[in-house]
């Protein structure tokens, strides 16, 4: 293993020999994290490495089986979350953690002890003092005299430090998931953290807002804090950090200065042979059969709150269509209005000109159409966890057997056949779909819904939390559908895939149309100007554009 190199500061913290096992698995062997002060260092490895783990381990949530920890030059031993983030160590999860209820200010300082907010309120002066202001952010806590929103303007002042900046008044359920971010970084900061960990920090950033983030992440690492930033965009790692520490089947394989490798080095390192990764993209079928047809679609939610407004848009056979959009923005409505799981306030949609429109699901595929729905929530939504292979695929066919009796043969010989075409990694069909891994379980229900031979398919985030390898299967199986002329609606994260994999790119904000590009013509910048709510119209002014046909 590569020894951290002497240009960096003295050790933020340093992991040796960490072991950790659950029953018969063994999710941590043996492995050496070493991160330096003043460092952004990318923890980067499959689905299933350990990396989870391991950061659990130094968060205080697990505790190791073996190996020690040192934390600025001393031993520790972490027994809960609240010891880790007295040593200075923060973790921001991928799903936030915020009371929607609660303005970020009262969520920033909930919690806080005396001494974390006096430890802030010296931390903001201090910055002042440097900069040759005064700052008279807030009294001393103990005063009578202090303005009523002092704590405002203490988390404003803090954030600033850090060139972070929201509406502290703002309640949460009104931020931005970028703001929401911010939030968190700066509720971890306040409690004294010098040693940030990231976790999937842009899945769901436009990359205006992956600059910003950028941006924030590089001014805590000039001003001496630690950065474990975790991502499975290779394309990120190489320009954000300084090193990479790689794992693979629970052990730390390598630790590499990010400047002296490239994204094949990396990838060949993580799954330990070398990946093709470039995104095929077969050009789509030149006769432009309409498939699907969406008009005016719009949709309240059960609170009243309008999700869709107006959407209207055509997929084709042999071609597919990307959708992209901030989260929230109406694409999982969107899904689900289309398959008949919820019912549209307005409009209307068809396939192969024939309505669909508030069908149900079993409404539709009685009526012939060829549809299937791999969902966003696969364990909630797409598979009963608690069962197998076998009787996931009967309950997806079952209703269209004849007779009284079940007849489980065939979904046993489907099942097999899944399994063998798509390399799925399981001890037996019948072993339960939840103890499978993240990728192995994607790939049983595109198995399942490419075995009905659709007309069309809708994919909502079908690689979401899967590692390179899995992922590129997933692109790889969908490129083979839209070969066999099916028509493929693909709601991805990923710009940069979006923009290799689809042949046009739908946007959405608010649940609005934004416009339909040519995925081979536009531009990242472009498309997150469009998430964040500029019509394509406005952007290309006097141009030509792919119209919402």
């Amino acid at each position: 293993m590569t020894l951290p190199s002497d240009q960096y500061g003295a050790l933020a913290f340093s992991m040796r020999g960490i072991s950790k096992s659950f029953g018969s698995v063994c999710a941590n062997e043996q492995i050496d994290f070493m991160v330096r002060q003043g460092e952004i260092h990318a923890l980067l490895g499959e689905n299933g490495s350990g990396k989870s783990t391991l950061m659990n381990v130094l968060s205080g949530v697990y505790r190791p089986d073996c190996g020690s920890l040192e934390v600025f030059g001393k031993q520790r031993f972490f027994h809960s979350p609240g010891d880790a983030i007295r040593c200075g160590i923060g973790m921001v999860y991928q799903h936030f953690k915020l009371a929607e209820s609660l303005t970020a200010t009262d969520n920033i300082m909930a919690g806080l002890s005396r001494t974390q907010i006096a430890d802030a309120i010296r931390s903001v002066r201090q910055a002042a003092d440097s900069d040759g202001h005064e700052d008279k952010t807030a009294a001393p806590i103990r005063s009578s005299g202090y303005r009523k929103n002092w704590k405002s303007d203490l988390v404003r002042r803090f954030a600033s430090r850090f060139h972070v900046e929201f509406d502290p008044d703002k309640p949460a359920s009104q931020l931005s998931v970028s703001e929401k971010q911010s939030v968190e970084i700066i509720k971890v900061l306040i409690r004294g953290a010098k040693i940030l960990v990231l976790d999937e920090p842009t899945a769901v950033l436009t990359p205006q807002e992956t600059k910003r983030l950028f941006g924030v992440l590089r001014n805590m690492r000039d001003r001496g804090c630690s950065v474990v930033f975790i991502s499975h965009k290779l394309g990120e790692i190489m320009e954000l950090c300084d090193r990479v520490t790689v794992l693979r089947k629970g052990r730390s394989v390598d630790t590499l200065v990010v400047s002296e490798v490239d994204t094949y080095d990396l990838v060949e390192r993580m799954v330990g042979h070398k990946v093709e990764l470039e995104i095929a993209r077969p050009d789509p079928n030149p006769e432009h059969e309409e498939c699907l047809r969406v008009d005016s679609l719009s949709y309240l939610d059960e609170k009243g709150v309008r999700k869709l407004s107006g959407v209207s848009f055509s997929t084709f056979y042999g071609e597919i269509l990307g959708v992209a959009g901030l989260a929230g923005g109406g694409q999982k409505e969107l899904c689900e209005v289309i398959a008949g799981i919820i019912r549209p306030d307005g409009g209307a949609i068809a396939v192969d000109g024939e309505s669909i429109t508030g069908l149900s699901p079993r409404s539709i595929s009685a009526k012939g159409v060829s549809m299937c729905f791999i969902p966003e929530d696969r364990l909630g939504m797409g598979l009963v966890a608690s069962m197998g292979m076998v009787e996931n695929v009967l309950l997806k066919e079952y209703a269209f057997q004849k007779g009284i009796f079940i007849h489980s043969d065939a979904a046993r010989s489907k099942s097999e056949q899944i399994v063998e075409e798509l390399d799925i990694l399981t001890p037996s069909i019948s072993h339960p779909v939840r103890l499978l891994s993240g990728g192995n379980i994607q790939k049983v229900i595109l198995g399942r819904e490419i075995h009905l031979k659709p007309k069309l398919m809708i994919a909502a985030y079908a690689v979401r939390g899967l590692d390179i390898q899995s992922s590129y299967t997933i692109y790889r199986l969908l490129n083979e559908q839209k070969a066999r002329n099916v028509s493929v609606l693909y709601i991805g994260e990923d710009l940069d895939v979006l923009m290799a994999l689809c042949d046009r790119i739908l946007v959405l904000c608010q649940g609005e149309n934004m416009g339909i590009v040519d995925a081979r013509n536009t531009t990242k910048i472009e498309l997150g100007q469009m998430m964040s709510g500029t019509k394509l119209e406005v952007l290309r002014s006097g141009v030509d554009y792919v119209s919402n046909r």
